[in-house]
């Protein structure tokens, strides 16, 4: 059974950038509209997409009210997430990258758990890979990261007011993700969790994770 719908405010925004990935979107949004927990709003923001994108949202914003659609200039993705932030409506936000997909129960196991911890702020993590993606070291550019060692922004799930209050993500050429992550944890409790692994991570041919792979030398 689904859990019910709250009041007019929704207890969750979700943050859905997306740029010229009109193939893969039908898939993420399905993936929110399928959760357990129905008490959320979904911000799709369009960072200029030349593609068919609004035409594959449209068909959803007929049938779904609290879907929402935002297109602005090519921005990238901190600023197109940042631009959803100011336009959301939920006490917690949260994000799902387009060619990503929740797994069952994503929302709702998220919220329970900030509800049931008032003294925590943000939550990280709890997401499964497909393949075996590396990355750059924020502090490195010559050395590796495995994704599960990762901050993801796209698995954040925090208070509203937190992100208000550092301001959001900031248009750096590499790594937003984990410097939100260090100013929220200068000022609030953060979490990085394991489990449950709900948000799969899924890698595009134009994903920054497309193209490492550790020496194996």
């Amino acid at each position: 059974m689904n859990a019910p719908i709250f009041d007019i405010q929704p207890a969750i925004s979700v943050i859905l950038p997306t740029f010229d990935r009109a193939p893969l979107l039908a898939s993420a949004i399905e993936s929110v509209i399928v959760q357990s927990l129905t008490g959320w709003e979904l911000i799709v923001v369009d960072d200029g997409s030349s593609d068919n994108t609004f035409e594959i949202v449209d068909e959803y914003l007929r049938q779904h009210p609290n879907i929402r659609y935002l297109k602005h200039r090519n921005r990238k993705v901190a600023l197109s997430r940042n631009a959803g932030i100011q336009a959301s409506f939920g006490r917690y936000i949260t994000f799902l990258d387009s060619d990503d997909r929740y797994l069952d129960g994503h929302l709702e196991s998220r919220f329970r758990m900030l509800e049931s911890m008032p003294e925590t702020d943000l939550l990280s993590g709890g997401f499964v890979c497909e393949g075996d993606p590396w990355v750059r070291d924020r502090h490195d550019a010559e050395k590796l990261v495995h994704v599960n060692d990762c901050i993801l922004a796209a698995t954040m799930f925090g208070r509203r007011e937190l992100f208000m209050a550092i301001g959001g993500f900031r248009a750096l050429e590499y790594a937003e993700d984990p410097d939100l992550w260090d100013r929220a944890a200068q000022r609030h409790r953060v979490l990085k969790i394991d489990e449950p692994a709900t948000y799969l991570y899924r890698r595009s041919p134009d994903s920054i994770t497309g193209t490492y792979k550790p020496d194996t030398k």
